[in-house]
This record gives structure tokens, sequence and C-alpha cells, in this order.
């Protein structure tokens, strides 16, 4: 991190911060960039800032969309209507379920069959209550989606775009997960292991347990990339920030799911504007992006 990042950073976990990039207006994209006859693959992709990213990159002229979901009748019921607003195109529904590392696996192994991937967006998340543990890996549920798959999938991702890359193009495939800035508002204690952290039922809270997930993802992939050359395979964040429309919320109780869909629709983004983040993250920041945190249209700390 640069020390203009570094001397920014404790401004990012204030208020002021957060209504700061609320209000920052989105950038364009630079001028004439085009996806034709590329292949993109986005995870939690049947509603939400998911679904709006896919619809985005074929507004772009992407050839070939990976939905990558957890139920195929969602999936194939938003696949079907990107199909018929993009004719040209070809939609495919995969099923990837984040909670199961055979899943992660197979999805994975599957994608090794495609003559190119250009675009990871791995944007499937959650923010679970009450505490829940995955019986097949004895993990919180909330780490074991948003962070131990999600680096599971990555790393299993990376040599399989670096051998499709396709040689001649003006830019690397790129694999971006999806963070979020609730990170400046949490801390994980790194005097011992971590994940047991996550073992201790009577220490949950559920937007806590969120913001320290993403929190180590961003970690993740900062130390990732240290291991990975950006001319290969390009790694980053990207966070869309406070956005409307989303189910990140539907596990809160009644009262506070209406009081979060009031400040959403006083300060949150639409889902359209936030989806231009994932969009920004992976083909408007380039390599200065590698293994860094970008929101707001920028590199952030």
């Amino acid at each position: 991190m640069s020390s203009q990042l570094e001397s920014n950073a404790s401004f990012e976990g204030t208020g002021l911060g957060f209504l700061w990039r609320q209000f920052t207006r989105p950038k364009p994209l630079p001028q004439g960039t085009t996806l034709v006859g590329e292949v993109a693959i986005v995870t939690g992709s049947n509603v939400g800032l998911g679904l709006s990213a896919c619809r985005q990159l074929l507004e772009l002229g992407l050839s070939h969309l990976i939905m990558a979901v957890r139920s195929q009748a969602k999936g194939d019921a938003a696949a079907g209507q990107l199909q018929r607003d993009f004719p040209s195109a070809t939609v495919s529904v995969w099923i990837l379920d984040m909670e199961s590392y055979d899943s992660v696996r197979a999805f994975a192994k599957r994608c090794e069959g495609l003559d190119r991937i250009d675009i990871a967006i791995l944007n499937a998340g959650l923010m679970k209550s009450p505490y829940t543990v995955v019986q097949a890996t004895g993990y919180e549920v909330t780490l074991q989606v948003n962070y131990l798959s999600t680096a599971l999938l990555t790393i299993l991702l990376l040599p399989i775009l670096k051998a499709k890359k396709v040689a001649g193009t003006s830019r690397p495939p790129v694999i971006s997960i999806v963070g979020s800035d609730a990170m400046y508002r949490t801390q994980v204690d790194l005097a011992g292991p971590v994940l047991p952290q996550f073992q201790r039922k009577e220490a949950f809270d559920q937007f806590s347990w969120y913001g320290k997930s993403k929190l180590l993802e961003t970690i993740f992939v900062s130390k990732l990339a240290e291991f990975v050359n950006p001319g290969d395979v390009l790694v980053n964040v990207s966070n869309p920030g406070m956005t409307g429309g989303t189910d990140i919320f539907r596990e809160y109780p009644a009262f506070m799911r209406k009081l979060f869909l009031i400040i959403q629709r006083i300060l949150g983004r639409t889902l359209h504007v936030g989806a231009t983040t994932y969009l920004d993250a992976v083909l408007g920041q380039g390599e200065k992006s590698h293994g860094s945190f970008t929101s707001d249209w920028a590199i952030k700390p």
C-alpha cells in the first residue's frame, strides 16, 4: 500500500468516510471497452448486484456468460430474461454451492473445459443469522461462504485462467472478489490463530462476522497477489458500497430490515451503479489494482 493510501486509511473507517464513498460519482470505463469474443463467470448472479453485473457485461458485447448459482430454477429464470435481451450471446447456468468444497471443486473442474476465461467476478456472499455451522466443514456459514470457499475457488481458478489466457489480448484474465467496506468497521485478533475466533458462538454478531469475513478476504487477496504475476492473472477486491435492492439483510428481524431499507433509500446506490464498481475493477483499474481493494471507481486503503 502506498504512503498516500496509508495516510487515508483512518479516514475511510469513519462515518464521514462512508458518506464520502456513498456520494462519489461513478467513473466511466475506458472508451472503446468491448468484450466481444470473451467469456465471463459471475457467481451469485441470479439476483441483485450479480445479475446487474451480468447485464452490464452483456451490454459490452460479452460472448459467453456463465452464471454460477445455487438454484437451477432461479438461475434459469434469470438467464432466460438475459438470453431474450441479448440473443447473440450464450448464457449458461452452472451450479455452485459455496457451502460445499465438493461443489467448488466440481465447478472449477468444469471450467477446465472452457476455451478461455477472461473475467471471474466472485460475488456470492451472505450475512447469516443465527449462528449456523456448515456440517460438512464445521465452520460458521458466513466465514465458509464469504471467505473459505471463495478463497478455495480463487486458488483453483488461478491456474485455469492462466492456462487459457489468449495470446495477443490487451489485458490479462482477471479475478475480482467482491468485498465490502464493512471491513473498515471491524477487526480480527492477529495475536494467535484466526479461524478459531469464528468458532465462538457466544461472540457471534452477524454484521461483525460479515465484516470480519470480508476483512479476511481482502488480506487473502493482498497476500495472494505476491505469488501471482499480474501479467498472467490479475486479482483484486471490488466494493460496491451500500446498495439498495439486494437481499443482504434478509436474515435480520423484520423491524431491522425496514430500518435498513429506509437507510438504503436515503444513502444507497442503485443496483446499476453498485454493479459498475465490479466492471471498474475488472476492466478499468488495470495492473495497478493487483492485490488491491477497489472502491468508488478507485484504489482504496
